[in-house]
């Protein structure tokens, strides 16, 4: 499976590029940051991670695009514009029937270290061994784009299986029994 991760952020969004398979080698394919300029408007800003995200699409061609899912800080518009960034991601991925999963950052931390409390550094040195590469990616957003998709390939393929098991459990029809009991 390859997986494009993207960790979202509208003047440096990470982009990451993972192949493998749960129980098997992890291969980097790629890695980078799509920057727009912090004095640019907004919208010229969205529209430049457009262009960044589908540069990445298209050449990469994912199986899917995992993005961190925004969560709540204290600074309004960091917040604002890391879930603009995001939504411009996915609708990217989604415009192309790509599918697209979002994963928390302890969701993160947790598959790539073990602990869902790591810190960048931490989540930095995994990233560069489980890759196997000679430096560590950086910047910070490079390195956290492929732990997004490291995680995909390593919980992804579980948690869509369950996923699946939910809505198949939810439409199918019920006689008011429970299997291997009667009433």
């Amino acid at each position: 499976m390859r997986v494009l991760g993207v960790d979202p952020g509208l003047t440096r969004c990470g982009v990451g590029v993972v192949e493998g398979a749960p129980g098997r080698p992890l291969r980097m394919v790629g890695v980078g940051v799509v920057r727009t300029p912090a004095d640019a408007e907004t919208g010229q800003r969205l529209l430049l991670v457009e262009q960044g995200m589908e540069r990445w699409l298209d050449e990469h061609r994912p199986d899917l695009v995992a993005v961190e899912r925004v969560f709540a800080q204290h600074n309004v518009r960091t917040v604002m514009g890391t879930a603009q960034a995001s939504a411009v991601a996915m609708l990217c991925a989604t415009r192309r029937g790509i599918p697209v999963t979002l994963h928390t950052p302890s969701e993160v931390k947790a598959a790539v270290t073990g602990s869902g409390r790591a810190d960048k550094a931490q989540v930095t040195a995994m990233v560069q061994r489980l890759l196997r590469l000679d430096a560590p990616p950086k910047p910070a957003d490079a390195a956290d784009a492929l732990a997004l998709a490291i995680c995909h390939i390593w919980r992804g393929g579980a948690t869509n299986r369950i996923e699946a098991a939910v809505r198949a459990a939810r439409s199918t029809p019920s006689n008011g029994t429970l299997k291997g009991t009667s009433r």
